[in-house]
């Protein structure tokens, strides 16, 4: 009698496993990351081991590679556990992006049939992929999706090219604004320019509705990144009215967080920083300036991006559960919490500012 085609693909996944290492401590990881293609800034050590000291998440990163031998694919997840928000895998928490590093379709069976047999056998709720580049992952489990916009520039042309192909009213006019008003660029990372940044943060965030992340959070990817994350800053008249933080890895520079004063808004001041950015990059000899995730609904800021003349595509969030078993919708989840999430950005929004960073400290580590 000949086996089935199922049976025959069972066998087939049995003798291919997946192995858990532990990607902070096994020398393998780091140099895997900086060798690979899409390896990128959030699979890096130096990421992971910010959310490791921030919030407790316990990195893991899972390969069909055995102990001793170089890595030849991996799959970094953080494992969140949260009375609040449930238990699951996360591939990768705050992190906008972040592919599974396996180039051989043969090998994503492998992936899938070992994922979904982690999610049964520790019982997570669910597990979440973030890929930059869309990958089919089969198994029997559950899925739903979120989508976000993305946006990256391509540097490689010359600065005059760059800022060329700027909006002409909204962004090149309001670079040559924040010259002509004086506004000073300053960077560098330490816990002044800290201070200065966080405190646009908080005013940002508000006006959004949310608290900010932890102050801890910023001051350990300053540790941990070294001269690779740069506060940037416009100053007027000795007060800083605007702020970016970016991270640099292998030939990206990455933005990720901003903050800005809106009774300053009209002298240009985050277009300086960007402006500011570019051409530090450009002088670094960087190919590509990652703007990062916006969400869907913010029309406003999806359309600054594309006045840089940033590519936009699309970023698809998947989650895999046992149908019927992922019921928790974590906070600050956008795309998925509907009237629970505006409930919230009105509290927030009128929430004392004092109160936001203590408020954004309880609950980012059940967010993750």
């Amino acid at each position: 009698m000949h086996e089935n085609s199922t049976a025959v693909s069972e066998k087939r996944l049995a003798a291919r496993k997946l192995h858990r290492i532990e990607p902070l401590t096994d020398p393998r990881w780091e140099l895997f990351v900086e060798m690979h293609p899409r390896g990128s800034v959030f699979h890096s050590r130096a990421w992971l081991e910010a959310l490791c000291r921030t919030y407790a998440y316990k990195p893991i990163a899972y390969t069909t590679t055995a102990p001793g031998n170089p890595l030849q694919d991996g799959a970094v997840f953080c494992r969140v556990e949260s009375k609040l928000t449930g238990r699951r895998l996360v591939s990768l928490p705050f992190s906008d992006h972040c592919d599974l590093l396996v180039d051989k379709t043969e090998d994503l069976p492998t992936f899938a049939h070992g994922l979904e047999q982690e999610l049964q056998r520790e019982s997570w709720d669910y597990i979440e992929i973030r890929p930059l580049h869309l990958t089919e992952m089969a198994n029997g489990l559950g899925q739903s999706s979120a989508t976000y916009s993305f946006h990256q520039l391509d540097l490689r042309p010359d600065l005059e090219t760059l800022l060329g192909n700027f909006h002409r009213s909204s962004t090149q006019r309001k670079i040559q604004r924040a010259q002509r008003e004086g506004l000073i660029y300053t960077e560098g990372s330490d816990e002044p320019l800290l201070d200065s940044f966080y405190r646009l943060m908080v005013i940002t965030r508000q006006r959004h509705g949310l608290p900010p992340q932890p102050k801890s959070w910023y001051r350990n990817l300053m540790d941990c990144f070294g001269r690779d994350l740069k506060i940037r800053l416009a100053v007027k008249d000795g007060r800083a009215v605007s702020g970016m933080l970016t991270l640099r890895f292998k030939d990206t520079l990455i933005y990720k967080n901003g903050g800005s004063d809106p009774r300053f808004h009209n002298l240009g001041a985050m277009h300086l920083l960007y402006w500011e950015s570019i051409r530090d990059a450009k002088n670094l000899g960087l190919r590509t300036f990652d703007l990062g995730r916006t969400d869907a609904e913010q029309a406003g800021l999806i359309k600054f991006k594309d006045r840089w003349g940033a590519k936009q595509s699309t970023l698809t969030y998947i989650r895999f559960a046992v149908t019927g078993h992922s019921r928790h919708i974590h906070i600050f989840d956008q795309n998925r919490a509907g009237w629970k999430m505006r409930l919230l950005k009105q509290a927030f929004a009128v929430t004392p500012r004092v109160l936001l960073p203590r408020i954004g400290s309880f609950l980012y580590k059940h967010a993750g």
